[in-house]
């Protein structure tokens, strides 16, 4: 008999995506101080398939969102608790500390959590809009030896197997495989629903649960140095040429011909 699915949803608190960010004078990150934030696109998206795993009657025992960083977060996992999350963890530290995690940190964070909340799946994001990394849910399903389907824009669960459609170039491709297993969210995977105002009401109520990295074991060991942030060069402006010959001479002018 299959066990009853025990989801882990890792959120990320990040710059909201409407945003125009600046980079710092010092060139080593952009700033965040006054700047709006919210839950990271694709965590959102994983937050709301947990939801209709559950809503399409699916045997799930319990859906654990769980965040990294200072008290700031609280509103990114209350969020997730507004769609439908029965619990929240926060993983206590300071902002910087956490902005600065590599993914195999975070991998590895994510993999002391599973263990202790007992998860058989992990549903996250493909990546975090801040950094692009886009490693985190390949690296947690290496360190768990769990089977993994990235970039998903489908998932189905029969008993103890789960069938994912995934994103590739120019198309899509089917994978299944056996529980446990990690599974990263493409946009196409859903339209995250509108938390209703008393379940936003009711999350505001809620406890979240309160963690350090000690308490999984878990050390914050940096293997890369950030040298340069800085902003992609301007674009020059364009114009516009009134007929062929023109538009021949403006290709000879600037030695494309």
């Amino acid at each position: 008999m299959s066990r009853p699915l025990r989801i882990l949803v890792p959120l990320k608190r990040v710059i909201d995506y409407s945003v125009k960010v600046r980079v710092r004078k010092d060139f080593q990150g952009v700033e965040k101080n006054g700047v709006k934030h919210s839950l990271n696109p694709f965590d959102e998206l994983s937050v709301e398939e947990a939801v209709r795993l559950r809503e399409r009657k699916h045997p799930v025992e319990e859906i654990v969102a769980v965040s990294a960083g200072s008290h700031k977060c609280h509103d990114v996992l209350r969020t997730a608790i507004a769609m439908g999350a029965d619990r929240a963890i926060h993983i206590n530290m300071p902002e910087e500390q956490a902005d600065s995690m590599e993914p195999l940190v975070v991998a590895r964070l994510l993999q002391a959590v599973a263990k202790k909340e007992q998860s058989n799946l992990v549903l996250l994001g493909k990546q975090a809009i801040d950094n692009d990394f886009g490693q985190t849910g390949q690296l947690l399903a290496g360190l768990l030896n769990w089977p993994q389907a990235t970039q998903a824009r489908k998932i189905e669960i029969d008993g103890d197997i789960a069938r994912v459609t995934r994103e590739i170039d120019g198309g899509t491709q089917t994978v299944k495989a056996q529980l446990p297993m990690v599974v990263t969210a493409d946009l196409r995977l859903n339209e995250p629903r509108y938390a209703t105002l008393p379940s936003i009401m009711k999350a505001k109520k809620k406890k979240i649960e309160q963690r350090t990295l000690k308490d999984y074991g878990v050390e914050d060991r940096k293997l890369l140095q950030v040298l340069r942030v800085q902003e992609p060069p301007k674009r020059k402006a364009g114009s516009i040429v009134g007929d062929v010959p023109g538009f021949v001479g403006k290709l000879r002018e600037l030695g494309a011909l």
